[in-house]
């Protein structure tokens, strides 16, 4: 607690920021050296700065190319007296993005990793391998400084596995959410030495799948280093993560001793395990992996999940082939009523499905998204309730109707057949695919088939008894338990992220997709009962009055998305960069110049509730695209481009900005290379983050340039993103573009824009920036900074 209140207190954190650079340094340098004193003869402890330059493309956000100069890593060994040919790494990183305290993201991980050193350090136990505490200093800056490590760092060879500690959210439990690639010795590890394990496969399916728009230093370790590892990040109160409110004291006690004692002994296990020597030996097979209710994690390997799960569904479509085909006189009229039974179940999904995504979009299209953000029963009592009373309807149509006078015990039995069947072909299908989440469809296909032969004789006797429904309730009771405790994760992670997932994406569609999935999940053995009971008239009037109830008040703007509770607040994410713009042609004449705050809403909402408090920040000043240039002409920090529409952004006129330490930009050289290429050589020198942006002209291509193995990776929509990031006193940054041009190419080549991103110092907030930024009111996080912005064509 105490190491984490004093990384917190220097503040904002960002790389190149004296803060970063020197003074979170010389904290942390100060607390290993107190450590080292300390600690007992049986460890060495060797101290490492390291300051690396380099270069690398990642396929992140569309794709795009990093290039870091001068950042910085505090690098810790602690090893038996007599060295170690073997070690373990264990990652945080304490920079921050800006204008934020960074306590969750990722100051706390620091602490808990200062604290387990210290601990270790203390221990008259040797260790049997090393264990290697990098403190990484340019995480937000898109992975750089764990490349500049695992890629540069002579200790860096050493490494057989990591553990890696991140944060989505603010404290509460941190999950395991990646592991490997393969190596299954490792989730092992973790299921045996973790004592709080929080852990589960079908968020490593989610994760990796690129759903969600974030990304971590196990990446870097997995695919510049070739080095398995355990990916850990705290998910709960995702609302404030990357904002003002992120500070220490919103992280309980709890929280970080429970953090610690889990990564303590999982590192003391790896330490001391002899499969870390030997890793590669262990490498193959992926594994299913899931904690029970938090108390314990089942881990098996995936190739017996594939056998287990096939072993399952070959026994359900064996129990329904016996029940459908017997007698054999009846076996075609048996098929018929069970595949219409079947086809009615799939119907009244997708009838649900489509209702509850209308209701979605319409309550998008009046204005009122996001209405849920800050009071999360209005999404369940809006969509939930008609999601359920749809299905309802369906199925009491169908038997008003198309069973008129049907035995209703044989329909009960019917659809509990048909529903079991519908589970059956997606264990196998999710099986075949080779997803590990298949799992999930296991519990849903053994535990109703098991609970259906034990209770068939009571039901066929007595119909829907007491005990017939006591027994049945008893059988669904796991699947619907661990259904309910992944449903809730999934929600706390996914909730927060619509608050920060761009323009593009209609947050109440997601929501409203989720909630009928997870309503057709618990609802699927549910469905037999409506043809049991006498009647569903209650049910549904009740459903449908409080959607409708609830629908009004949503419409009529009751639950404002956002909230500014001190302690609990929901902000709304808005950026703002104070910008002057210039726009050269290929004779470096400038023929276009303004200045603008460029205002971006991170969601669905765009400014529309900002309005209202500043009522020049207005439809009227949309950003206009400037066709010609690349990124549209604006000076994006990141290729996000693709998550907001240009209807979604406002550029409000400014006076123009004059940083103190303004850009430098110099063409060194233009030399015509073999095969008809031209190579430029640029040298620009700025502040600590820079963006250049490239787009090749129609004809032009961009064959290699100075960056990354050399090979250019173009962003979403064609054009080419270097983001650019240098520490303190780093040299003027030179590279060259080689392009092939075509004989004729009167209107140059190649557009090339740069834009410097001032975020920290005297030349961050403009006097109009920061008097704009007071306007806003506080259940805003508004992020603001300057920069300036100049194309070249070349």
């Amino acid at each position: 607690r105490g190491y984490l209140d004093n990384i917190t207190a220097i503040g904002p954190r960002t790389v190149g920021s004296p803060e970063n650079e020197v003074l979170a340094v010389n904290y942390l340098l100060e607390q290993i050296r107190a450590i080292e004193r300390e600690s007992t003869d049986a460890h060495k402890i060797s101290v490492d700065i390291q300051r690396p330059t380099g270069s690398f493309s990642i396929d992140f956000l569309g794709g795009f190319t990093s290039y870091y100069a001068n950042i910085t890593n505090v690098v810790v060994k602690l090893e038996p007296r007599n060295g170690a040919q073997h070690a373990v790494l264990s990652n945080c990183h304490f920079d921050s993005v800006p204008n934020t305290p960074g306590a969750s993201d990722d100051a706390v991980s620091c602490a808990v990793m200062l604290e387990i050193l210290n601990t270790l350090s203390k221990s008259s136990e040797p260790l049997q391998h090393a264990v290697i505490f990098l403190f990484n200093g340019a995480e937000e800056n898109i992975l750089q400084a764990s490349h500049g490590f695992i890629t540069q760092h002579e200790w860096a060879k050493s490494i057989r596995a990591f553990i890696n500690l991140e944060a989505a959210g603010v404290g509460g439990k941190e999950l395991v959410f990646q592991t490997g690639p393969e190596n299954p010795w490792l989730v092992q590890a973790y299921v045996v030495a973790a004592k709080h394990p929080f852990a589960s496969v079908v968020a490593q399916e989610i994760f990796q799948s690129g759903i969600i728009p974030a990304d971590t230093d196990f990446r870097i370790y997995r695919d510049f280093g070739n080095v398995p590892g355990i990916d850990l990040a705290f998910i709960e109160n995702g609302y404030i993560y990357h904002t003002e409110y992120d500070t220490s004291d919103r992280i309980l006690t709890d929280s970080i001793q429970r953090a610690g004692d889990n990564i303590l002994a999982v590192l003391k296990y790896l330490a001391t395990s002899d499969k870390l020597a030997k890793s590669f030996e262990y490498r193959h097979g992926n594994v299913v992996f899931f904690d029970v209710l938090g108390l314990f994690v089942l881990a098996y390997p995936a190739r017996v999940g594939t056998i287990m799960n096939y072993i399952t569904a070959a026994i359900a479509f064996l129990y329904l082939s016996k029940k459908v085909l017997q007698p054999r006189t009846r076996a075609i009229h048996n098929l018929k009523k069970f595949f219409t039974a079947f086809s009615l179940t799939l119907i009244s999904w997708v009838c649900t499905l489509v209702t509850v995504l209308i209701v979605a979009v319409f309550v998008s299209v009046i204005g009122r998204s996001l209405s849920w953000y800050t009071h999360f029963y209005v999404s369940v009592f809006l969509y939930g309730t008609a999601a359920a009373a749809k299905l309802i309807l369906v199925h009491t149509l169908a038997k008003k109707f198309f069973y008129k006078n049907m035995n209703e015990q044989y329909l009960g039995d019917i659809f509990f057949d048909a529903s079991l069947m519908i589970w059956s072909i997606a264990l196998a299908v999710i099986t075949q695919m080779g997803l590990c989440s298949a799992f999930i469809c296991t519990l849903w296909v053994a535990f109703p088939l098991l609970a259906k032969l034990m209770i068939h004789k009571e039901f066929s006797q007595k119909g829907a008894s007491m005990k017939f429904v006591m027994m049945y309730m008893l059988g669904m009771f796991v699947p619907y338990l661990y259904m309910m405790y992944l449903s809730w994760t999934v929600f706390e992670m996914f909730t927060p992220i619509m608050g920060r997932s761009g323009s593009e994406i209609l947050p109440d569609v997601v929501l409203a997709g989720f909630i009928v999935v997870i309503t057709m999940i618990l609802s699927s053995y549910f469905i037999n009962f409506i043809y049991l009971v006498k009647s569903t008239k209650t049910t549904l009037i009740t459903l449908t009055t409080v959607f409708v109830v609830t629908l009004i008040l949503v419409c009529s703007g009751i639950f404002f998305p956002y909230s500014s509770d001190v302690a609990n607040p929901k902000p709304k994410r808005v950026f703002l960069q104070h910008t002057s713009r210039r726009f050269h042609d290929l004779d470096g004449n400038m023929v276009k110049s303004d200045s603008g705050i460029w205002i971006n809403g991170f969601d669905y909402n765009g400014i529309s509730h900002i309005t209202p408090h500043v009522p020049e920040i207005n439809d009227t000043i949309r950003t206009p695209c400037e066709e010609q240039a690349p990124f549209c002409g604006l000076p994006w920090i990141l290729p996000v481009h693709f998550m907001f529409r240009l209807v979604k952004n406002w550029y409000l006129p400014a006076p123009e900005v004059f940083p103190r330490s303004p850009i430098h930009f110099k063409v060194l050289s233009k030399e015509l290379m073999p095969w008809n290429s031209m190579r430029l050589s640029f040298e620009v020198s700025g502040p600590s983050h820079m963006s250049l942006y490239v787009r090749p002209h129609e004809g032009s291509a961009l064959s290699t340039w100075s960056f990354g193995d050399g090979m250019p990776v173009a962003s979403l929509g064609g054009d080419y993103f270097v983001f650019y990031s240098h520490g303190l006193q780093a040299t003027p940054w030179h590279f060259w573009l080689e392009l092939t041009a075509p004989e004729k190419h009167s209107d140059g080549i190649v557009s090339l824009a740069i834009a410097a991103h001032y975020f920290f110092g005297e030349d961050q907030k403009s006097p109009q920036l920061y008097a704009l930024l007071e306007r806003f009111p506080n259940w805003t996080f508004s992020s603001g900074w300057s920069c300036t912005y100049d194309l070249f064509v070349f």
